[in-house]
């Protein structure tokens, strides 16, 4: 079976999540590799490096630059004859393109893929994640996001894969790019961060929410996150959202504070390795997937916490 994985870049670099990709490819046959944009030599050297990858297919123009789904779906649909599997990591990127290309193939698509079973079942969440669906398609083709919590990264050397230039499709024009806006910051991107400090409505405020999780994140050299509730709220900007309609994250270590627990949060966080949770409410959900848990009020256990670290 032959899988084309069409890849995420960032700022012309080949995004980490499609190193999750690979791995979760890996488990179905051999495995290439798609990179569409405007210039994507460097970022096609280090996929040929990515340890399980056969081939790294290249297409460059104008009109992929910003990786607009309606321009790099129909270039997907092209190479699509020559494989059984077209994917991509579960990431905006990837939720946004491949509904698009299973469209246009007119072939079933399965999303948030958390297992592999065989070359035509599949296991992914449903219900917010509070229940796991077992999928079969006895479809000619699929298409399959995977989730990047659900699969080890590939090494990223110790490949050698072979590269290749393929035939760009015409500029569909029918969407353009206006304009980006991206929080800046010195941390870890929050979905490949080993450790996350979150913080929820239970803090109160913005001034609150800056006041007790920065120095908390300073001292574990962690990124942070945020609940729905507290994007709503505007005590932290929305690519801070950890949840369903967020990011799902798995780092090593999660520390919730002020966080109740709804299942649209528990959905984003709940495969963390180890989590904590802060909250003064003993029958808070959060304490149900909690491996560790302190009722307190938040406003005094945060600063002893963080100055006990600091010491």
């Amino acid at each position: 079976m032959n899988v084309l994985i069409i890849a995420e870049l960032d700022k012309g670099q080949l995004a980490p999540a499609t190193l999750h990709a690979v791995t979760a490819a890996q488990k179905l046959g051999e495995v290439d590799v798609l990179l569409a944009g405007e210039s994507v030599a460097q970022a096609a050297q280090t996929a040929q490096k990515i340890s399980g990858v056969r081939k790294v297919l290249t297409a460059e123009a104008t009109h992929y630059a910003e990786l607009l789904a309606e321009e790099i779906a129909p270039l997907a649909v092209a190479l699509a004859e020559n494989y059984q599997v077209v994917s991509a990591t579960a990431t905006a990127f990837g939720k946004n393109l491949l509904p698009r290309v299973a469209a246009l193939l007119d072939c079933p698509m399965i999303s948030d893929v958390t297992e592999i079973v065989d070359g035509q079942t599949f296991v992914h969440p449903i219900y917010a994640g509070n229940a796991f669906e077992t999928v079969k398609t006895n479809g000619r083709k699929v298409v399959l996001s995977f989730r990047a919590t659900a699969f080890d990264a590939a090494a990223n050397e110790g490949g050698n894969a072979a590269a290749e230039s393929v035939a760009t499709t015409p500029a569909q024009n029918i969407s353009r790019f206006i304009g980006r806006e991206i929080h800046q910051s010195d941390r870890p991107e929050l979905t490949q961060a080993r450790v996350i400090v979150s913080g929820g409505r239970g803090l109160s405020s913005k001034e609150q929410f800056d006041a007790l999780m920065t120095p908390l994140a300073d001292v574990l050299s962690a990124a942070i996150g945020a609940s729905r509730a507290a994007v709503d709220a505007e005590y932290a900007p929305n690519d801070f959202q950890v949840g369903q309609t967020g990011k799902v994250v798995a780092p090593e270590l999660y520390i919730a504070v002020g966080i109740s627990g709804a299942i649209q949060h528990l959905a984003g966080m709940q495969d963390s390795k180890v989590i904590v949770a802060i909250n003064k409410d003993p029958e808070a959900p959060i304490f149900n997937v909690a491996d560790y848990g302190l009722v307190a009020d938040l406003f005094q256990a945060l600063p002893e916490l963080t100055a006990a670290l600091k010491a």
